[in-house]
């Protein structure tokens, strides 16, 4: 299988993969690092942005530049000025929390889950929201310690979603009209795998793809939730994968280098880089934000 590192960009906590279909470019940020990335395959070009507050998630807007979320909640971001102009916090009163993982689904509503990050004992306090076309925020699941994993089956029945505070990965059914999801199940525990799903992506098959940080692995899985594929990384952080490509025959993979000192990352010198693999199976694309 061929892998490639497409931008030894030695991120801190490289996240956030969103192909635009429209310009044929990958988004993506680093979390710690404050950035957010526009790589564009046909020129080589990485192209970065300064943020103000740590980054959640990223996806492009239909009408026009991206949505975010930061510590701060969900923000627009004006890739051509550099603003962001803020939209709304619904954990404002939770200064332990940040946002995190988060996507469209393919009706283009926007979804971002929230974390722990602070001092001390994890605390299950973060939350998976729903931000619709008119810019309303929802709840939809709470007691979360880090959201991850979210992705949904190309029908648009089955939304998956995991806290990396488990080594379990959930199923819901998903309604693409009202945006609902009931009957929570497990779907995946990759507990005999080693390490926690960090971010996913389904392709075209309806096979769940996920990062699977310190153990060096990218896995496939089949609906049915069985292993079905297993690609080792050159780096042992791999942390998001989408697909993208004129073709969405390409994954695309971040990766971290999490404030490591040089001894910690030896043997994985392409440690934080933008990894592009032939996996020889096609994604589904990225729908943009509707609002």
């Amino acid at each position: 299988m061929d892998i490639q590192c497409v931008v030894d960009a030695k991120a801190i906590l490289g996240e956030g993969t969103f192909w635009d279909v429209r310009d044929e470019v990958l988004w993506w940020i680093d979390i710690w690092g404050r950035k957010i990335h526009r790589f564009d395959p046909k020129t080589g070009e990485n192209r970065s942005y300064e943020s103000p507050e740590y980054l959640g998630c990223l996806a492009t807007r239909e009408n026009g530049g991206l949505i975010v979320t930061m510590v701060s909640g969900f923000f627009f971001f004006d890739p051509a000025t550099g603003r962001f102009d803020p939209i709304f916090d619904p954990e404002a009163e939770m200064p332990d929390t940040r946002f995190n993982d988060g996507k469209t689904d393919r009706q283009g509503r926007f979804w971002s889950g929230s974390m722990f990050e602070a001092e001390g004992p994890a605390r299950k306090i973060g939350s998976l929201y729903r931000m619709d076309e008119d810019l309303s925020v929802h709840k939809m699941v709470e007691g979360i310690g880090c959201s991850n994993g979210l992705a949904w089956s190309p029908d648009s029945r089955t939304m998956y979603y995991t806290d990396s505070h488990t080594t379990l990965v959930w199923a819901w059914n998903f309604d693409p009209v009202t945006g609902g999801i009931e009957n929570r199940r497990v779907f995946v525990d990759v507990k005999d795998t080693g390490g926690v799903v960090d971010g996913a992506t389904v392709d075209a098959e309806g096979c769940y793809w996920a990062t699977l940080p310190v153990t060096s692995k990218i896995c496939r899985y089949d609906p049915a939730g069985k292993l079905m594929t297993t690609i080792q990384l050159p780096t042992d952080l791999p942390t998001c994968v989408g697909f993208g490509g004129r073709d969405l025959d390409i994954l695309y993979c971040t990766s971290a280098v999490l404030r490591r000192p040089p001894e910690k990352i030896m043997g994985a010198e392409l440690a934080g880089g933008l990894f592009a693999i032939d996996t020889g199976v096609r994604g589904i694309a990225e729908a943009p934000f509707k609002g």
